[in-house]
């Protein structure tokens, strides 16, 4: 019954329109997982700690907050969703 409540009507739910399909979500994964996989490893010892975190939180924002966009119901509310996304890779874009 619990699951009923977390889990999109199986009759609603398209796996290939949601938000997994959108080109920005990809790319935003695609630069999520160069951070996580190229970039962090490499950081100096005395940036390690701030630098890591500031870079992980970025990423992932920018791949949740399209996520949530995706799910919201009016249009304008996605594309202030979009916009916070758009500012976490700009963040990114900054550290690096």
């Amino acid at each position: 019954m619990e699951d009923d409540l977390i889990n999109e009507p199986k009759e609603f739910y398209n796996s290939e329109r949601d938000f997994t399909s959108l080109v920005a979500w990809q790319k935003c994964r695609d630069v999520k997982l160069l951070f996580y996989n190229k970039i962090l490893r490499h950081l100096p010892k005395e940036e390690k700690h701030n630098l890591d975190f500031q870079i992980r939180k970025a990423s992932v924002s920018s791949t949740a907050n399209i996520a949530e966009g995706y799910g919201r119901f009016h249009y304008q509310e996605g594309i202030q969703f979009y916009r916070i996304s758009r500012a976490s890779l700009y963040e990114l874009k900054t550290i690096c």
